[in-house]
């Protein structure tokens, strides 16, 4: 479920570590971000790299990207800091569109 903090935004991030690549693949009915990482779920290397990957998507600072919970679980949420609710859920969007593989996963 995505909530808004003031000028924070918090999302829903389901994780699959382990992954070929890093990619959004899909933002489900209730709001929740799938994301793909390439590191294991091991000393904290994914949860890094989801925050790297989430700020490279929304073109922000990764210190502005704060896991809040889940630290040790695959669901987890996730604090975006000065970007409103809809600016991160269109950047995300647009992100998971510019990619061909996550098109063809989803098709229209």
């Amino acid at each position: 479920m995505d909530k808004e903090d003031e000028k924070n935004s918090i999302i829903s991030v389901k994780v699959v570590p382990r992954s070929s690549r890093n990619q959004i693949v899909a933002d489900d009915s209730e709001g929740v971000w799938r994301l793909k990482v390439t590191s294991p779920p091991v000393e904290g290397k994914a949860n890094k790299a989801v925050r790297q990957y989430l700020a490279k998507c929304l073109g922000i600072a990764k210190g502005r990207v704060e896991i809040i919970s889940g630290e040790k679980a695959k669901l987890k949420s996730v604090r975006i800091e000065g970007l409103e609710q809809k600016t991160v859920k269109r950047l995300l969007a647009e992100h998971m569109v510019k990619n061909p593989e996550v098109r063809s996963q989803n098709p229209e």
